[in-house]
């Protein structure tokens, strides 16, 4: 007797490829979506300087938290008094930024303090001269480093600005008036 194989086909078949074409295409667009995604969250967090904080956070904190400096000491005791004031708001010690004699025999030194504002002291005559502010010395808080790498600070008293570098001390006045000492040997 012959055998015949059970026939249970006997329902048409169905063309598969398309279904298959769509699903892979609709299951690409979602891997590339899903890898674009974790690929932004990965990128904010390398920007992000402190973990869990925000993108506005991070730079609201980077823009109100000025850059610190390299140094070269201790600033002398009447600009860490000074700046210790309740006026001037200094954070823990003062460090040297930059110190210059200038040929006029005054000293000026740009000191930071360790949340890395900067403020400008000077005095006639150096460390070992007399200090009496408004009269041999001049300290000024707030300093800011200007782009062409010179500190300047406005004096409050009467709008005096003072820009230093490592070449000379500049003081230009309310009127316009300006005057140049240079630096001589530290």
């Amino acid at each position: 007797m012959p055998v015949t194989p059970l026939d249970d086909h006997s329902q048409e078949r169905r063309p598969i490829f398309y279904p298959v074409v769509i699903a892979t295409v609709l299951l690409t667009i979602i891997g590339m979506i899903g890898g674009y995604l974790l690929s932004e969250r990965e990128s904010r967090k390398s920007r992000d300087p402190q973990p869990g904080a925000t993108s506005d956070q991070a730079s609201a904190d980077a823009s109100a938290a000025p850059a610190l400096l390299p140094v070269e000491g201790a600033c002398p005791d009447q600009t860490q008094k000074m700046a210790h004031s309740a006026s001037a708001g200094g954070v823990g010690e003062l460090s040297q930024v930059l110190r210059i004699t200038t040929d006029r025999g005054s000293v000026v030194w740009i000191c930071q303090d360790e949340a890395g504002n900067l403020f400008y002291h000077a005095n006639r005559g150096g460390t070992e001269a007399k200090w009496e502010e408004g009269v041999t010395a001049l300290f000024i808080p707030n300093v800011r480093r200007e782009p062409d790498g010179s500190y300047e600070g406005t004096a409050p008293q009467d709008g005096t600005v003072f820009s230093v570098t490592p070449e000379r001390l500049l003081i230009r006045k309310s009127s316009g008036a300006e005057t140049v000492q240079s630096a001589v040997g530290n």
